[in-house]
């Protein structure tokens, strides 16, 4: 495959590597990646019956490594440095026997292990725990699938008392996750690797520092190696919050407002926040009743924060084998050879992986705050 490994390991908690008939099987696999939600996966297999011992049923549909709920990991082998693409689970199998002998297939669909947390609704409390100790409570109940816990705290956090409050949650672990997170504009997310059957669960603020992944070349000649990308401003997209609340402790009005992003490093040379103001969309904090200033103005920045991270966004597609790896989501990238106001640093929101016999094709989505490049050169 053109240089490039693909390595398959399927199983129970503890997948192996794909036996030979499930190996010489695949025909395609597919992976996407996104900086938010979960990551899927879809792998067909080629069936068929090889002799009487296949009478019954096909052979594929037989084994017991195929149902669903078993995991798979998926790990792709650039030289002698192998990338973990997804760790997840079958949730869906599509069989088509096809019209003529040997031309069935089995599609198995799948998702990473943060579906297993979507599967229960709960009720549950977390007496005297802030959000960040919720997080790393609710990810460690989940240790069996090898998940590392990484908790970024929000810059305030307001500390519930017995007396005060209690925290509770009503659904999912993956909702709850989520829910508190973005009270601050924070993420969850499950990240592969990096090696295979361990992964590193994220939450916090989204990725935005980091070393540069190898650089997207556009219109560079034999530097080339990204086959299309197009680039989109959306100046509806920055928002900022003119509101006020009630303190609860002081019993005042205060006005609560943000005017910029706090999210550090720029990625942009000319930010669309504050260059915009004042025409630029103004939002009333939602549910602001009850909280404190610091409360506020933390969920007030956090929607500030999260309507700027999109306003310019880049999607296209490489060829795998001449970009010479694979490219990540939630981290950052270069781009150059398409001039200065699209040059430079952005943010990976996406990436889908399309694997066939001697194709290997990522689609991506990238995005940041503004145009113009913040560096005089990317570097390759």
């Amino acid at each position: 495959m053109l240089g490039v490994r693909l390595s398959l390991l399927i199983g129970p908690t503890l997948p192996l590597p794909a036996t030979p008939d499930i190996a010489e099987a695949v025909q395609s696999v597919s992976v996407t990646q996104a900086d938010e939600g979960r990551s899927g996966f879809q792998i067909v297999l080629q069936v068929g019956r090889a002799g009487p011992t296949d009478m019954l049923d096909y052979r594929l549909m037989l084994n017991p490594l195929l149902a669903p709920f078993n995991r798979v990991i998926l790990t792709v082998l650039f030289g002698a440095l192998p990338e973990v693409l997804i760790d997840g689970v079958i949730t869906n199998r599509q069989f088509s026997p096809g019209s003529q002998p040997g031309t069935g297939t089995l599609t198995l669909t799948g998702e990473d292990i943060s579906v297993m947390m979507d599967l229960e609704k709960k009720r549950s409390s977390y007496m005297a725990m802030s959000e960040p100790l919720i997080a790393l409570s609710i990810i460690a109940g989940y240790a069996q699938y090898g998940l590392i816990p990484t908790i970024i705290p929000p810059p305030v956090i307001d500390q519930p008392l017995p007396i005060d409050r209690t925290p509770v949650q009503q659904g999912t672990d993956l909702e709850q996750l989520k829910a508190i997170g973005e009270r601050f504009g924070h993420v969850f997310f499950i990240e592969p690797g990096p090696a295979p059957g361990i992964s590193i669960a994220y939450w916090g603020p989204p990725k935005r520092m980091g070393v540069p992944q190898r650089a997207l070349s556009v219109n560079m000649g034999p530097e080339t190696n990204v086959e299309t990308i197009n680039f989109t401003y959306n100046g509806l997209a920055p928002t900022i919050v003119n509101d006020s609340i009630q303190d609860k402790d002081l019993n005042v009005e205060i006005p609560v407002m943000t005017f910029a992003s706090t999210r550090i490093p720029p990625l942009a040379a000319m930010p669309a926040l504050p260059l915009q103001l004042p025409n630029v969309r103004k939002t009333l904090l939602d549910k602001g009743n009850g909280l404190s200033v610091a409360q506020a103005y933390a969920r007030a920045q956090g929607i500030t924060d999260k309507s700027v991270d999109s306003v310019v966004t880049a999607q296209g597609e490489l060829d795998a084998q001449r970009y010479g790896g694979v490219l990540k989501p939630r981290g950052i990238v270069g781009v150059r050879g398409a001039g200065f106001t699209h040059d430079g640093l952005y943010y990976v929101k996406s990436v889908s992986h399309a694997i066939s016999h001697g194709k290997y094709k990522q689609r991506f989505s990238l995005s940041r705050e503004g145009t113009g490049a913040i560096t005089p050169v990317v570097v390759p």
